[in-house]
Protein backbone atom coordinates (compact mmCIF):
# COMPACT_ATOMS: atom_id res chain seq x y z
CA UNK A 1 0.00 0.00 0.00
CA UNK A 2 1.17 3.62 -1.07
CA UNK A 3 2.23 5.39 2.20
CA UNK A 4 0.45 8.97 2.92
CA UNK A 5 3.68 10.36 4.44
CA UNK A 6 5.76 9.97 0.97
CA UNK A 7 2.80 10.84 -1.10
CA UNK A 8 2.89 14.15 0.90
CA UNK A 9 5.96 14.44 1.03
CA UNK A 10 6.55 14.61 -2.88
CA UNK A 11 2.34 15.71 -3.55
CA UNK A 12 3.40 18.90 -6.10
CA UNK A 13 5.47 16.54 -8.03
CA UNK A 14 3.49 13.37 -7.67
CA UNK A 15 0.34 15.43 -8.51
CA UNK A 16 1.67 16.95 -12.15
CA UNK A 17 2.40 13.01 -13.05
CA UNK A 18 -1.20 12.21 -12.37
CA UNK A 19 -2.63 14.87 -14.31
CA UNK A 20 -0.23 14.04 -17.53
CA UNK A 21 -1.59 10.30 -16.49
CA UNK A 22 -5.11 10.78 -16.22
CA UNK A 23 -5.80 14.19 -17.85
CA UNK A 24 -9.27 14.02 -16.93
CA UNK A 25 -8.43 14.92 -13.02
CA UNK A 26 -8.77 18.19 -12.49
CA UNK A 27 -6.28 20.68 -10.23
CA UNK A 28 -9.26 21.30 -7.78
CA UNK A 29 -9.77 17.86 -7.14
CA UNK A 30 -6.44 16.85 -6.60
CA UNK A 31 -5.91 20.17 -4.62
CA UNK A 32 -8.50 18.29 -2.39
CA UNK A 33 -6.19 15.68 -0.73
CA UNK A 34 -6.14 15.39 2.16
CA UNK A 35 -3.29 12.69 3.38
CA UNK A 36 -6.20 10.02 2.90
CA UNK A 37 -4.82 7.59 0.33
CA UNK A 38 -8.08 5.60 -0.13
CA UNK A 39 -9.96 8.65 -0.88
CA UNK A 40 -7.23 9.67 -3.56
CA UNK A 41 -7.73 6.23 -5.13
CA UNK A 42 -11.18 6.24 -5.08
CA UNK A 43 -11.71 9.86 -6.61
CA UNK A 44 -9.52 8.26 -9.20
CA UNK A 45 -10.98 5.56 -9.81
CA UNK A 46 -14.17 7.35 -10.23
CA UNK A 47 -12.81 9.86 -12.79
CA UNK A 48 -11.08 7.50 -14.89
CA UNK A 49 -12.56 4.39 -14.85
CA UNK A 50 -9.25 2.83 -13.67
CA UNK A 51 -9.15 -0.95 -12.16
CA UNK A 52 -7.82 -0.19 -8.06
CA UNK A 53 -4.97 -2.21 -8.29
CA UNK A 54 -3.85 -0.10 -11.56
CA UNK A 55 -4.14 3.04 -9.49
CA UNK A 56 -2.29 1.78 -6.49
CA UNK A 57 0.47 0.36 -8.59
CA UNK A 58 1.09 3.59 -10.43
CA UNK A 59 0.92 5.41 -7.07
CA UNK A 60 3.74 3.33 -5.37
CA UNK A 61 5.45 3.43 -8.43
CA UNK A 62 5.87 7.19 -8.35
CA UNK A 63 6.26 7.11 -4.74
CA UNK A 64 9.31 4.63 -4.96
CA UNK A 65 10.78 6.78 -8.49
CA UNK A 66 10.34 9.97 -5.43
CA UNK A 67 12.57 8.11 -2.85
CA UNK A 68 15.28 6.51 -5.17
CA UNK A 69 15.53 9.94 -6.76
CA UNK A 70 15.95 11.88 -3.08
CA UNK A 71 18.07 9.10 -2.61
CA UNK A 72 20.25 9.12 -5.26
CA UNK A 73 20.40 13.09 -5.08
CA UNK A 74 21.69 12.87 -1.73
CA UNK A 75 24.16 10.38 -3.07
CA UNK A 76 25.36 12.79 -5.26
CA UNK A 77 25.58 16.09 -2.91
CA UNK A 78 27.63 13.90 -0.67
CA UNK A 79 30.12 12.65 -3.02
CA UNK A 80 30.59 16.27 -4.43
CA UNK A 81 30.73 17.59 -0.43
CA UNK A 82 34.16 14.58 -0.29
CA UNK A 83 35.94 15.88 -3.47
CA UNK A 84 35.60 19.45 -2.48
CA UNK A 85 36.41 18.68 0.61
CA UNK A 86 39.41 16.02 -0.81
CA UNK A 87 40.38 19.46 -2.83
CA UNK A 88 40.56 21.93 -0.06
CA UNK A 89 42.29 19.12 1.98
CA UNK A 90 45.34 19.15 -1.14
CA UNK A 91 45.59 22.86 -1.50
CA UNK A 92 46.52 23.49 1.91
CA UNK A 93 48.89 20.69 2.04
CA UNK A 94 50.38 22.53 -1.02
CA UNK A 95 50.17 25.92 0.81
CA UNK A 96 51.97 24.57 3.90
CA UNK A 97 54.78 23.27 1.60
CA UNK A 98 55.32 26.43 -0.11
CA UNK A 99 54.86 28.22 3.27
CA UNK A 100 57.51 26.02 4.94
CA UNK A 101 59.41 26.07 1.43
CA UNK A 102 59.81 30.10 1.63
CA UNK A 103 60.45 29.73 5.75
CA UNK A 104 63.44 27.41 5.06
CA UNK A 105 65.06 30.19 1.86
CA UNK A 106 64.09 33.05 4.08
CA UNK A 107 66.41 31.38 6.57
CA UNK A 108 68.82 29.98 4.62
CA UNK A 109 69.54 33.62 3.36
CA UNK A 110 69.79 35.17 6.79
CA UNK A 111 72.62 32.05 7.75
CA UNK A 112 74.49 33.17 4.34
CA UNK A 113 74.40 36.95 4.77
CA UNK A 114 73.44 38.31 8.56
CA UNK A 115 74.63 42.04 7.98
CA UNK A 116 73.31 42.71 4.66
CA UNK A 117 69.42 40.99 6.72
CA UNK A 118 70.51 43.05 9.64
CA UNK A 119 70.21 45.78 6.94
CA UNK A 120 67.56 45.53 5.12
CA UNK A 121 65.31 44.89 8.59
CA UNK A 122 66.36 48.24 9.81
CA UNK A 123 65.53 49.95 6.65
CA UNK A 124 62.17 48.29 6.33
CA UNK A 125 61.52 49.31 9.79
CA UNK A 126 62.63 53.04 9.35
CA UNK A 127 60.45 53.27 6.10
CA UNK A 128 57.15 51.25 7.76
CA UNK A 129 57.81 53.97 10.61
CA UNK A 130 57.98 56.82 8.73
CA UNK A 131 54.70 56.19 6.80
CA UNK A 132 52.74 55.26 10.07
CA UNK A 133 54.07 58.84 10.96
CA UNK A 134 53.03 60.69 7.63
CA UNK A 135 49.45 58.51 8.13
CA UNK A 136 48.93 59.69 11.35
CA UNK A 137 50.00 63.03 10.96
CA UNK A 138 47.36 63.36 9.00
CA UNK A 139 43.85 62.54 10.61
Amino acid sequence: MVNSQTLQGHWNEIKGKLRTKWGQLSNDELQSFNGNVEQLVGMIQRKTGEARSSVEHYLEELTSNGASAITQATETVREYAQQAAGAVQEGSKQAMENMRRGYDEAEGMIRSRPGESAAVCFGVGVLVGALLGIALRGR
